[in-house]
């Protein structure tokens, strides 16, 4: 692991922000009676999670393109999913932005909102072989992901589904 400044942490972490910063002025119609109901001990996972997330992606240089090997390939797929994580986000402001749009499946995939952007930083880690970002990403994940299964398990036993 190489400390330094990672543009491309940089560039996830812009990615992953501005859609949450624009989502603040778009929440779902109500998005704060569950959010009032969350686990404690998931959002302080998600809130250390984050901490070292957003720390882990600044200061290691091992994030930024390399010559081309094997390996790349880790950060393509990684960047896939960034790019989904984004088109999930346009999907999401163009619908009627209700909790079922919000935590809906995208192309198959559960609470894309929560999984796409944790699976992404989970192959930036193993593209620059960064056990410190993998710890992060899980840590966050385990907080993240599991308030978002909290809130599609009672938006789903309220409708019935």
């Amino acid at each position: 692991m190489n400390f330094g400044f990672s543009y491309v942490g940089l560039i996830y972490l812009l990615m992953l922000t501005i859609p949450n910063l624009l989502w603040t002025k778009n929440k779902p119609i109500d998005y704060e009676q569950y959010a009032s109901k969350e686990n404690k001990v998931l959002v302080i996972l998600e809130r250390v999670g984050q901490v070292l997330v957003w720390c882990a992606a600044l200061i290691f240089s091992d994030f930024n393109i390399k010559p081309w090997s094997n390996w790349s390939w880790w950060l393509v797929a990684s960047f896939v999913l960034m790019i989904l994580y984004e088109i999930n986000w346009i999907r999401y402001f163009k619908s009627e932005k209700t909790m079922q749009a919000f935590y809906g499946s995208f192309l198959g995939i559960p609470i894309p909102g929560a999984t796409l952007p944790i699976a992404a930083f989970l192959l930036l880690a193993i593209y620059a072989k960064n056990i410190v970002l993998a710890i992060s990403v899980l840590i966050l994940g385990i907080g993240h992901i599991g308030i978002h299964l909290m809130h599609l398990k009672e938006i789903t036993h309220q409708n019935g589904v």
